[in-house]
């Protein structure tokens, strides 16, 4: 399929001022926002980033959980409280210090979120087979970018 997409933004209305910054900002909060919605699940997009985090990093402490999540532990403690009340994420207390408890995945939440990523991917898949093979690998070298610039915002990557 031959592109009709324009390669200059200032020609299309509504693009934002301010240059790549600025579209990449707009462009990552729609995609963002479409794949919540391919994603059709009853959680809100905080459990289901916590959820993930769990299943990557757990057992983990709700204070490790609240850092890595980059919010307030309050926060953070209420969406682990919902994700416990549906049987997503299970607590037990640390048996060295019984002040701390360490959440990790359940059964059900593993399965959660298998059918939210599955969703999300099968979205992603319609949406790039209308793309030509050189817009396919201009995202291939994009997604790789956008990777780095994340990982050294972690403290992961490259100075």
């Amino acid at each position: 399929m031959t592109s009709t997409r324009s390669p200059t933004p200032a020609a299309r209305p509504g693009v934002p001022a301010g240059g790549l910054p600025a579209r990449l900002r707009l462009v990552v909060t729609r995609l963002a926002r479409r794949l919540r919605q391919q994603g059709d699940t009853a959680a809100s997009p905080t459990q289901l980033s916590a959820l993930a985090t769990i299943e990557r990093d757990g057992p983990i402490t709700l204070g490790e959980l609240a850092a890595v999540e980059r919010v307030q532990p309050p926060t953070i403690t209420a969406a682990v409280g919902r994700l416990e009340r549906r049987g997503l994420v299970r607590r037990d207390v640390d048996p060295g210090d019984r002040r701390i408890a360490r959440v990790e995945v359940t059964a059900q939440g593993r399965r959660l979120l298998e059918q939210s990523r599955s969703r999300k991917t099968a979205y992603l898949e319609r949406t790039l087979a209308g793309l030509d093979p050189d817009e396919r690998e201009t995202l291939e070298r994009a997604a790789a970018i956008l990777e780095e610039l994340l990982e050294h915002d972690s403290g992961k990557g490259r100075p």
